[in-house]
């Protein structure tokens, strides 16, 4: 199962978030088929997704990250919620870049590029979304989301976030930790929290070796309390029925081309990679239900 820990540390002058993502990476990485660089580039986001969907205050929110560097891994979206759920893709799951100094080691940032932004939209079911966007730093997403709740949020943070790939491309452990100073927080408490920083190891090697986020953040502050834990895990809101009422406003004669070439269609969710068919019966039955709206408002219209 995994799970975040949310609590206080340093005399509830430092809001801590920490949470294990290796089961929900893993399947995201095996629904889009992701090779390793483009797993540890969507895992990242999907954790740091984890944090924020878990700090909105009601369960009609949503949060949308989008991420688009012009890298060759293209744009990354991740969508997460209030439950602690997550869902998301990478344009191209297929890209792999190592670093030159260290053909071992994957080159997140260059995969991703540094050239865009990293946006997020809140849907805090109003009228309109609230969106707010910063240039990326270094693609390597952890940089990129504290310039964001520096600059978006005005709120000085820590974001490591991290994915451990094994030699046979499974996860072996994914996660992230964030740390954030209250308005209440002193020189000392952001000395402290740079000299943890200074000497943390990263995020993914530390869930490697402890698994429990309640545990890790309670070694890496001594006076930590936990203030809640929340399941996570990927899911999916699509369903057939979603994507029959989109194909149903269809103009016609897109339908009528689907029913002569190929007796049907078939429609791939981008963000879970899940396949629905639709038959030839099923697309006349949307055309002729247009025809019958059609034939019905210019009765309606005749008689005006």
């Amino acid at each position: 199962m995994d799970i975040l820990s949310r609590g206080t540390a340093l005399n509830g002058n430092v809001r801590v978030f920490c949470c294990r993502t290796t089961r929900l990476v893993q399947e995201a990485v095996d629904r889009h088929n992701c090779l390793p660089t483009a797993a540890a580039a969507l895992g990242r986001t999907l954790s740091v997704g984890c944090v924020m969907g878990t700090m909105l205050k009601d369960k009609k929110e949503k949060i949308e990250i989008q991420i688009d560097g012009q890298g060759p891994l293209g744009m990354m979206v991740v969508d997460a919620y209030h439950d602690g759920t997550v869902r998301g893709f990478v344009n191209n799951p297929q890209v792999e870049v190592f670093k030159k100094e260290n053909p071992q080691k994957l080159d997140v940032g260059k995969a991703v590029g540094t050239d865009g932004v990293l946006r997020v939209i809140k849907d805090m079911s109003m009228k309109r979304p609230f969106i707010s966007e910063v240039p990326l730093q270094s693609g390597e997403i952890g940089d990129d989301f504290a310039y964001y709740y520096m600059k978006s949020e005005q709120t000085p943070s820590v974001v490591s976030v991290g994915v451990l790939v094994d030699t046979d491309y499974s996860i072996k452990a994914a996660g992230a930790l964030v740390i954030q100073m209250m308005p209440s927080a002193t020189e000392r408490d952001i000395q402290i929290v740079e000299e943890i920083v200074e000497h943390l190891k990263p995020i993914s090697q530390i869930i490697d070796e402890m698994k429990n986020p309640t545990e890790i953040a309670e070694a890496i502050f001594a006076d930590y309390q936990e203030l809640a834990t929340q399941e996570l895990s990927f899911k999916c809101e699509c369903n057939k029925g979603k994507f029959a009422v989109v194909l149903s406003r269809l103009p016609k004669e897109d339908l009528l081309e689907m029913i002569a070439e190929d007796h049907g269609c078939e429609v791939v969710c981008r963000f879970c990679n899940t396949t629905y068919q639709y038959d030839e019966g099923t697309l006349q039955g949307y055309v002729n239900a247009q025809t019958a709206y059609e034939k019905k408002q210019k009765e309606v219209a005749g008689k005006a």
